[in-house]
């Protein structure tokens, strides 16, 4: 088993299922890793507890990735108390799966190697600046999650190997040819069937349905009737972007501003250093000994990229050398950036630096000096940045002078407007939830439902929905909630009534015509005597899309016929009922090549359905303890 894993963890499925482990472990966040644990587990998995703070720190990472995948709708999601249960039992039965793999893969002696979590680091992106690893993005993005560099070393070394235990299930798994042939003849499948459909409709006429049933109906059911609030709104949109200037930018105005702000096309000097990096969170007098050890052999003529690779503590940059690639001014810490610019030349050394993350020697190995930029390449970006510049002081102008406005005449928002230079407009009425942009984010929302607003019929504040773009709204009229009168909904429940009055009779009629089968009659003699429209599918497939799909399932279930039509009764999901008899099967042939994509699909399936197998072979092998479902960290 152990070398299925090893030779498992290198194939390209098992390398897409860690990357995607350390990716979501990045984006995740791991903040207050080190809290205090508490007493009361949410778990237990064979004696290890997993404690209050690690559910928390989960619970609160599911919430920060579905609050950027829901964006302005995550706090409706969040009001749903069933749904924010089942996010948290989620969380804990991750945690659970996650503890079952770590001990498991304890017990296999699974291992990652330094160079394997060197490589982890250089390509988390979080790491990066630019598509770069960053030493100092790197380091305070550490301390910031209470991490020293060993610490964290080790915590995303227990990360990937849990995840190679994981690539190694997925990784190692396959589908032989046989069996992807068989799965394929069997997706491609065809059925021979004939059917009769007994429709609701064709039985409505005659059906009676009275007042009192309506009205029980109606009181059973008036969660089902309410009218949704209405409102319709007058509102003022200004947006810079919009605004039309009264002048246009000369090409004098572009040649001023650029001889004004000179400095600002300057491309600064780069500098290309490397560094050794001795870590002084420990103890700083070892360190800086250490640090000064170091100095001393490379003034004595040792190698530089030698000693970073075999004594940094900043195991990124050692293994090419120490090197940092190009930096400029304000990249790094200031007291590294100022050794590093008072270097002259090339293969020039620093004294011991110290910094926030401990002692550095730092190497000068290649310098870019100072450029810039020519007029004539910058005067377009420069009069599009003049322009918006004017725009954007208007846009603040007209801001002040609308809000002053609309605050001492709020019962109007013409003389705002007018102010503004734009035009008022006005909604039809509709429902909260269908406001037009820019109406329909939640700061305006909850502006237009305010009391000052919606009650007293005032004019809001200035709200601002973009960068320079704000809007100022009024209730011009609003339809609270309420549940529709019986008597305009009462042809809605009548219909409704009919229908399922009718679909009844349809599924009792089926049953009746399914007896007549049953007694020995053909489904062609049945449809013949009952006026029934006998539909075939000769060559009928899982995809088809001209036949219900209730009836397609069905069919794809039945039992293959022998000497006579299997015939089976169905209900279908629009309320009808159907008859359907399975004449033939036809199996595909398969030859040649398998396509490359159907065969990855196939395959991936088959890897997916075998991984939860995994997951609950270790639960049934465990000794679980599952409290009742924490509400922590809500």
């Amino acid at each position: 088993m152990l070398e299925k894993i090893r030779e498992g963890s290198q194939g390209p499925v098992a390398k897409i299922i860690l990357g995607a482990v350390i990716l979501s472990f990045a984006l995740a966040g791991i903040g207050g890793y080190l809290g205090q644990t508490t007493e009361q587990p949410v778990a237990e998995v064979n004696g290890v507890k997993i404690s209050q703070t690690e559910f928390s720190r989960a619970f609160q990472n599911e919430r920060a990735r579905l609050e950027q995948q829901f964006g302005e709708y995550f706090a409706q999601i969040t009001a749903d108390p069933n749904y924010m249960a089942q996010i948290r039992q989620g969380v804990i039965d991750r945690l659970v799966q996650q503890e079952l793999q770590t001990q498991l893969a304890t017990e296999l002696g699974l291992r990652v190697s330094d160079d394997s979590v060197r490589k982890a680091i250089l390509e988390l992106p979080y790491f990066q600046i630019g598509g770069k690893f960053n030493n100092d993005r790197y380091l305070q993005v550490i301390r910031q999650m209470n991490f020293q560099p060993d610490a964290f070393r080790e915590y995303l070394r227990a990360e990937m190997t849990r995840s190679q235990l994981i690539s190694a299930v997925a990784g190692t798994d396959f589908a032989l040819e046989s069996e992807l042939a068989s799965a394929i003849a069997l997706q491609q499948q065809t059925r021979s069937i004939d059917y009769v459909v007994v429709s609701k409709e064709s039985l409505q006429e005659g059906i009676a349905v009275t007042e009192q049933e309506i009205a029980d109906y109606y009181d059973l059911n008036m969660s089902q009737f309410l009218a949704p609030e209405q409102v319709s709104v007058s509102y003022i949109d200004l947006n810079a972007a919009n605004l039309t200037l009264e002048t246009h930018v000369s090409e004098a105005d572009v040649k001023a501003y650029y001889d004004q702000n000179s400095a600002q096309y300057v491309e600064p000097e780069k500098r290309r250093v490397s560094h050794i990096l001795i870590d002084n969170s420990e103890d700083d007098d070892a360190a800086k000994a250490k640090a000064e050890d170091l100095l001393a052999q490379l003034q004595q003529g040792s190698d530089f990229a030698a000693l970073a690779e075999s004594s940094s503590d900043d195991i990124v940059s050692a293994e090419i050398g120490g090197d940092l690639d190009w930096i400029e001014r304000d990249m790094m810490d200031p007291a590294f950036e100022d050794a590093a610019f008072a270097l002259a030349n090339k293969g020039d050394f620093s004294d011991v630096v110290q910094s926030e993350f401990g002692y550095h020697i730092i190497q000068l190995t290649d310098i870019q000096s100072q450029q810039v930029k020519a007029y004539d390449t910058v005067k377009a970006d420069l009069r599009a940045e003049l322009e918006r510049t004017e725009k954007v002081n208007a846009f603040y102008e007209k801001q002040t002078e609308m809000g002053a406005i609309a605050f001492e005449i709020s019962d109007t928002l013409i003389d705002a407007a007018d102010v503004a230079g734009v035009e008022v407009q006005t909604t039809e009425l509709v429902d909260r939830n269908s406001l037009p942009a820019p109406l329909n984010t939640p700061a305006v929302l909850a502006a237009i439902f305010s009391p000052d607003v919606l009650e007293d019929k005032m004019n809001s504040e200035v709200i601002e929905v973009g960068d320079e773009h704000v809007v100022l709204v009024r209730v011009k009229e609003h339809v609270p909630a309420a549940t529709k009168a019986l008597a305009d909904v009462s042809e809605q429940i009548k219909a409704r009534l009919v229908s399922e009055k009718a679909s009844e009779l349809a599924k009792e009629k089926a049953t009746t015509l399914f007896a007549e089968i049953e007694a020995g009659k053909s489904l062609t003699d049945l449809a013949t005597e009952h006026s029934l429209d006998l539909r075939q599918e000769a060559a009928l497939t899982r995809q088809a899309y001209t036949v219900s799909p209730a009836i397609v399932q069905h069919a794809f279930k039945m039992a293959h016929p022998t000497d006579m039509p299997v015939v089976e009764k169905v209900e279908l999901n629009n309320g009808d009922a159907a008859i359907v008899a399975l004449k033939t099967v036809t199996n595909a042939t398969v030859e040649g090549e398998i396509d490359a994509q159907i065969k990855q699909n196939i395959t991936m399936a088959q890897v997916n359905k075998n991984y939860m197998v995994f997951i609950e072979a270790l639960k049934a092998n465990a000794e679980l303890n599952l409290p009742a479902q924490t509400t922590a960290a809500e």
